[in-house]
């Protein structure tokens, strides 16, 4: 008994230091620095609502653990997801996705590159969303179906994250800051040619029950960092939403200014 608690003990150390391992930091410092950060009632205090703002897709693999990049297509489609879903969950009008191919991380974040973006695009705020994940690869054994057959493969994690910053240009100060994370799994074996359970992608940690079968076996890991960052937008949102109600009921709270 004390040598299978040793056991199980050992197992779960190695998964949680697995886990603080591939757990990407933040980036968004490298971007807006944190000296730029106001009140956190700073969204509820201006009258003009919704703010129209531009939005930035920022994807950084600048670190050497970094996944790849969404296809062109995913990366698309996920600007598309948050600009609906911003523009829902706080009094922000996003009015256009703009491009990012000039924007660079720098130590403690570089303002002017945002400034000269919104006064091309003669806008006063940028909604700012920083993508970023990594990826860890190791082997172990598949079993088929519901029998005792196995087969050798690889078990790809994927831990994507989302940082969102409102940016004030005319105060030069961010308004708002938020992240979510996703976590998802991909089973494969190490050739194809079992395509009735594998490649397959489980949702972690919360649903690890539900399977999401990628449409080729090559294209799996794309299809892995898709599902990883459609879990981070969806938990960015809800904590968008949640952060603006709890500001609305903080300043309900403490009543007018005299």
């Amino acid at each position: 008994m004390h040598g299978t608690v040793k056991i199980s003990f050992g197992l779960l150390s190695a998964v949680l230091f697995l886990t603080s391992c591939a757990v990407p930091p933040s980036r968004l410092g490298d971007y807006v620095s944190s000296e730029r950060r106001a009140g956190e009632d700073a969204l509820t205090q201006i009258e003009q609502r919704p703010l129209k703002a531009g939005l930035v897709l920022v994807s950084d693999t600048t670190q050497p653990d970094a996944a790849p990049n969404l296809p062109d297509e995913a990366f698309v489609r996920l600007g598309e997801t948050l600009r609906l879903d911003i523009s829902r969950s706080i009094p922000v009008m996003i009015t256009d996705v703009l491009p990012a191919d000039q924007i660079r991380p720098q130590p403690n974040g570089d303002w002017t590159q945002f400034a000269d973006l919104g006064r091309q695009r003669g806008l006063d705020y940028l909604a700012v969303v920083v993508l970023s994940s990594t990826e860890q690869e190791y082997p172990l054994t598949l079993f088929l179906g519901w029998t005792t057959h196995s087969q050798p493969g690889l078990r790809r994690d994927n831990w994507s994250l989302l940082e969102f910053a409102l940016l004030d240009l005319k105060n030069n100060v961010s308004l708002m800051q938020a992240e979510g994370r996703g976590w998802a799994t991909l089973d494969r074996p190490t050739a194809p040619g079992i395509d009735q359970w594998y490649p397959v992608i489980y949702l972690r940690p919360q649903d690890p029950e539900r399977r999401i079968w990628p449409p080729t076996y090559e294209g799996a890991p794309n299809t892995l960092r898709v599902v990883s960052f459609d879990q981070a937008e969806k938990r960015l949102a809800l904590k968008l939403q949640n952060s603006y109600i709890g500001q609305l009921q903080a300043a309900m709270a403490e009543g007018p200014a005299s």
